[in-house]
């Protein structure tokens, strides 16, 4: 496994540094992706990267770009990389980096929830519902939903969190007829995704995508989509109800996150290198799965 990549630093203007992404200024109308190999739990960036986690969240979100592509536009451009970095940035970025379209982004998260875990299953302890959705009684942990449902949330700057909004909560941000078209599209994506990654072993309990609008107004699937960053994935042969699944995601981190006696805001404590070896194993295993003809 390659060195791993916490933070990029290229002679193009620096636009921003997410959690996870580096975004760097092309030209007017593009940007450049780069996914490093941060990782972040409860949205605080850790201190400990996973070598080529950045590349293989890449090309996960590249499978599931065209994939979805005849639902909604997405982001990705057909401009080439070569042209706008020297050769040795190119090697560096090849496999982890996108040219995509400048769009004006939602400052709404949708969150699509197929099964009842993370902080739905504490929501509907603690009341019944969750994000304000009346589910039926009796179920247990892990179980699937009788239907999605769509949960949105708001963007928290790097460091915040993200929180929980209702959709007339979404509507007064964006205006109901987008919010509409945002949580049909999305709701659209997910059982395209749980479908096809069901007969291939995989559950996805659960989602989020982020959109924008481009110059013409049309809604655009932005970001990443469908990754073990995005998602919780679940192996089909061991889910079991009533118990949190082992995961395909960064599930290992955040179980011993959980552990210790930390407040989740940053800065971030170490991760132990078994811990993190397990994670990019999860990883590889997920892009594998998902990708293979």
């Amino acid at each position: 496994m390659s060195e791993a990549l916490f933070e990029s630093h290229l002679d193009l203007p620096l636009v921003a540094r997410g959690k996870v992404r580096d975004i760097y200024q092309l030209d007017e109308q593009h940007l450049l992706f780069v996914t490093t190999d941060r990782i972040s739990a409860f949205d605080v960036i850790l201190p400990d990267p996973i070598p080529g986690k950045g590349s293989l969240l890449t090309q996960i979100s590249n499978f599931w770009f065209e994939k979805s592509s005849s639902l909604i536009p997405n982001h990705l451009s057909h401009l080439n990389l070569a042209d706008y970095v020297d050769q040795k940035d190119y090697e560096l970025l090849k496999d982890r980096s996108v040219i995509v379209k400048k769009l004006k982004t939602l400052p709404v998260e949708a969150i699509v929830r197929g099964y009842l875990i993370g902080s739905g299953w504490k929501d509907y302890q603690a009341n019944g519902s969750v994000c304000g959705i009346e589910l039926p009684e009796g179920l247990q942990q892990a179980e699937k939903l009788p239907y999605p449902i769509y949960t949105p949330s708001t963007k928290a700057e790097v460091g915040d969190h993200d929180i929980n909004i209702s959709f007339n909560e979404s509507v007064d941000l964006i205006g109901h007829v987008l919010a509409e078209q945002v949580r049909e599209t999305s709701l659209a994506l997910y059982r395209l995704a749980a479908e096809y990654a069901l007969e291939r072993g995989i559950i996805i309990a659960d989602t989020k995508f982020e959109f924008g609008l481009d110059e013409n107004g049309q809604l655009v699937l932005a970001d990443e989509v469908l990754t073990p960053d995005s998602s919780r994935f679940w192996p089909k042969d061991q889910y079991e109800v009533g118990r949190s699944p082992v995961s395909f995601d960064k599930q290992f981190i955040r179980d011993y996150l959980e552990s210790l006696d930390w407040d989740k805001t940053a800065p971030g404590p170490k991760i132990p290198q078994d811990t993190l070896d397990k994670t990019q194993q999860k990883y590889q295993e997920a892009f594998e799965i998902l990708t293979r003809d």
